[in-house]
């Protein structure tokens, strides 16, 4: 029986199942499948797709396609297709561990990219042409409209350029969550580009749903099946100690520059650390702030239960499995002050820019001249990706980047001589927090900010081999500037991977 969630009654027609659906992709095929940060992806199609090509496999019978998202969607998705040896490309942000091992064995491509630039790129024709896809919504209206998911996303795009598109309807989304999008398609290409009308990040620009032509749905398929997000844990002594200072440095920051006690529009990462973060605020005397970013955490409902945020706008909910039922049993509660939007304006830097974001994200290793590294391990094994992070970064009102000073129990140090891969150039990072310090980095030449970096932020075991680094780069490098050995500037990394530490 039709669910009632499809109102359309030409799209309740081509309801089918799973497998039927899968049938209508092709080897070879580019999918625009939805999901960003495991939310709102397709749970159902992917599984059955997965199963077809592993029975074409048995059967001796290529068969892999080309997968285009949002960002990471869930183990039904990325999983069950990468464990299938189904996919030959993928795009652009990863972070299933089946998918991590391909790519990394060299057996999957991957295309990492800043995510406000898919959209652009693939109206652009850069990335090629599109054969179908496969999008979870929330319902379908009598008019046909679709009520957007639990993520947005690269969706809209996906709807517009794909020869077909096949539908996962899935009932276990709040229907609350019907008016709590606004979907802008007032974008378009140099030279007919034009400003986007957003000023605040409450303002709503566009529509509540997707348009999409009844003629290009194949097939339309029920589920209800939960998103899947790994769940966050609570936070620990370091994760407390990097909130507590980018804290101080945020109370600091409002009182020096005279912002408003709503503070600016809040961008923040994915992880227990962020969600620390939002935690502390709660306690802080700001008040009526608002949040301009990709992903709407457990830390940024808290706020708003506790009256601290005023609202959020991001492109996708990122939650854990019991804030995540939490949200669904209280969403009404929630219309009001959550707007999703498609990932071309949640990451837009114009709109980054204009509002002033603070931006506060994750790496992986900075070098203590405050380049940073936010994607590679060791510089060639991928880990996720840029994500939204360099949109943020590069435009926000300060950028500021976090991580533990060290990682593997101590054998790698987060602050090294040289990052082995660079995602954020100097300067594009303005502050950098470990559980040791804050660096507030703007304004310092390369030497003052390498001093600074090494007191503040590198962990005692590896400070006193930083030091000694920099006093023998100022005597043996080519340049003053910014010195530097080169025959060495490496050698940590080098020593991890032949004796498991970079301890010297």
């Amino acid at each position: 029986m039709t669910s009632d969630r499809i109102r359309h009654a030409g799209l309740a027609a081509k309801v089918t199942d799973a497998a039927s659906a899968a049938a209508l992709i092709r080897p070879g095929d580019t999918l625009g499948m939805s999901g960003f940060t495991g939310s709102g992806y397709p749970k159902a199609v992917p599984v059955a797709l997965a199963e077809r090509i592993e029975a074409e496999h048995a059967a001796g019978h290529p068969f892999r396609v080309k997968v285009w998202t949002g960002a990471s969607t869930g183990p039904e998705l990325d999983g069950a297709m990468a464990k299938a040896d189904g996919i030959e490309f993928r795009m652009p942000y990863n972070s299933d561990p089946i998918a991590r091992q391909k790519i990394n064995a060299g057996e999957m491509e991957y295309f990492d990219l800043h995510l406000s630039h898919v959209a652009p790129m693939a109206w652009e024709g850069f990335l090629g042409h599109m054969d179908v896809a496969v999008v979870e919504v929330s319902g379908i209206t009598p008019e046909g409209d679709l009520i957007p998911s639990s993520s947005v996303g690269n969706n809209k795009t996906w709807l517009e350029l794909a020869d077909k598109v096949i539908l996962e309807v899935n009932r276990w989304q709040s229907p609350a969550l019907d008016g709590m999008h606004d979907i802008y398609y007032g974008t378009a290409l140099p030279p007919n580009r034009v400003p986007i009308p957003l000023v605040k990040p409450d303002d709503r620009i566009g529509q509540p749903h997707f348009r999409i032509d009844p003629a290009k749905v194949v097939a339309v398929v029920e589920t209800d099946a939960p998103d899947r997000n790994a769940p966050f844990s609570p936070p620990d002594d370091t994760a407390l100690a990097i909130a507590s200072n980018i804290l101080d440095f945020l109370t600091w920051e409002a009182k020096r520059a005279g912002l408003p006690p709503s503070l600016l529009p809040l961008q923040s990462g994915v992880g227990n650390v962020p969600n620390a973060v939002m935690a502390g605020l709660i306690e802080t005397p700001f008040e009526g702030m608002t949040a301009f970013t990709e992903v709407i955490q457990d830390g940024m409902l808290d706020m708003i239960e506790a009256g601290t945020l005023r609202m959020a706008s991001a492109t996708a909910f990122s939650l854990s499995p019991e804030k995540a039922q939490y949200f669904n049993e209280n969403a009404q509660r929630f219309r009001d002050r959550l707007l999703l939007r498609p990932q071309d304006i949640s990451n837009n830097p114009e709109l980054v820019r204009r509002l002033g974001c603070i931006a506060m994200n994750g790496l992986i290793e900075a070098d203590i001249y405050g380049n940073v590294n936010s994607t590679h391990v060791m510089g060639s094994r991928i880990q996720n990706g840029i994500g939204g992070s360099g949109d943020f970064a590069r435009n926000g009102y300060v950028s500021i980047f976090m991580t533990p000073s060290t990682a593997k129990g101590g054998a790698i140090s987060a602050i090294v001589p040289q990052v082995s891969h660079v995602d954020h150039i100097s300067q594009d990072v303005q502050v950098i927090v470990t559980e040791q310090g804050l660096a507030d980095l703007r304004g310092l030449s390369p030497k003052q900010r390498a001093r600074l970096i090494v007191e503040k932020c590198a962990h005692p075991a590896y400070r006193p081999m930083l030091e000694e680094y920099m006093a023998r780069a100022a005597k043996g490098s080519y340049g003053q500037h910014a010195p530097m050995l080169p025959g060495e500037a490496l050698s940590w990394h080098q020593r991890f991977m032949e004796t498991g530490s970079m301890q010297a």
